[in-house]
């Protein structure tokens, strides 16, 4: 297989493959751009069915960090890091410290964050080997302090974003009553359904791992369904909050919801779905715009952590997503269209 001629590779500016026989490392760690200043982005470590998928998905993760950090006006490059393997039976403190020195190598080029399979206490281990990792401060805020898990400031912004693409579509300000079906129910999700759930939304809720999937039924009232069944529920939105490319010519056909909004990685699983979407009628937040919290709160621990700026901060993901939306309806085009011409006009020029 050609790296360089997968339609993912997309003028990637740099693709380190990383292994360690001692501990099993199995890592990629890639640069898309940095026109804007490092390439920082999560770190996620999954049991990717072959080499070539692992690829894909961190070339599709490390471009859209690019065009993230640019629509949430950063001074950060896109870039990205997966690890192949079980998080809950194959991370051990011997792969994170190959891992940390394998980043180390990149001197400060590519800086790591947790990401789904990956935790801030993985990053502060990993700080014990190279100073280029981030969210491993805590950080202040109104009621006192949390940690650096960037994940609170992910959820925050997708429920703004929500609120945003709900007042578009269905030219309604209040979530009261909203019907939402939330996909993955970790970090991210359940706290994104616990702030629905308290702005007085229905919840309905799918996830891989049976003890989140209790929790979000025990805590929020939320009601359980199948992994397949998420997809064609009579909602309002269709939050994803998992992996990626679930937007795809099998699941389109089967979604009732008028919004897709949801916190979820590279949710297209081609740019032409993006369009399928628009002709049914179905408005869809760019995905690395709504989800764009988490960066800004990573960016803002690294240039000087203030609560009160950084919500401020977080909160323009809703300005951010109602100019894209006047632009796709004024000129007729997908939403996911119109979000990359504005993020390359920004980490282009």
């Amino acid at each position: 297989m050609s790296v360089f001629s997968l339609s993912d590779f997309a003028d990637h500016e740099q693709v380190v493959f990383c292994s360690d026989d001692k501990s099993g490392l199995k890592a990629i760690i890639a640069v898309h751009n940095s026109n804007l200043g490092p390439a920082l982005g999560g770190c996620r470590m999954w049991p990717y069915a072959s080499e070539e998928e692992a690829i894909r998905d961190v070339l599709r993760l490390s471009r859209g960090m690019t065009y993230k950090s640019a629509m949430a006006n950063l001074k950060l490059g896109g870039g990205k890091s997966v690890v192949i393997g079980n998080p809950r039976t194959q991370k051990t403190p011997q792969l994170l410290e190959a891992l940390a020195r394998a980043v180390d190598n990149l001197k400060g080029r590519y800086i790591a964050a947790e990401d789904s399979g990956t935790s801030v206490a993985d990053m502060k281990y990993m700080a014990e080997f190279t100073p280029y990792v981030s969210g491993v401060k805590d950080k202040a805020t109104k009621d006192g302090k949390r940690s650096g898990d960037p994940s609170p400031a992910t959820a925050y912004g997708t429920f703004v974003g929500i609120r945003a693409a709900v007042k578009e579509k269905l030219g309604r300000d209040s979530l009261d009553g909203l019907r939402v079906a939330v996909q993955g129910i970790g970090n991210v999700g359940f706290d994104l359904a616990r702030q629905l759930k308290a702005a007085g939304a229905s919840l309905w809720v799918s996830d891989i791992h049976q003890e989140q999937l209790d929790r979000a039924q025990q805590e929020l009232g939320a009601t359980v369904v199948g992994s397949e069944a998420i997809f064609g529920l009579d909602v309002d939105v269709f939050a994803p909050c998992a992996m990626g490319a679930i937007l795809n010519d099998k699941t389109i056909p089967q979604i009732k919801a008028q919004v897709i909004a949801g916190a979820a990685n590279n949710q297209l699983a081609e740019p032409r779905h993006g369009t399928a979407l628009m002709d049914r009628g179905i408005l869809y937040a760019p995905d690395y715009v709504i989800n764009a919290g988490g960066i800004i709160d990573v960016y803002h621990e690294r240039t000087g952590f203030k609560h009160e700026e950084v919500t401020r901060h977080v909160e323009q993901i809703y300005d951010n997503l109602m100019e894209i939306f006047e632009r796709a309806r004024v000129e007729g085009r997908p939403t996911g269209e119109v979000a990359d011409v504005i993020a390359e006009e920004r980490f282009k020029r």
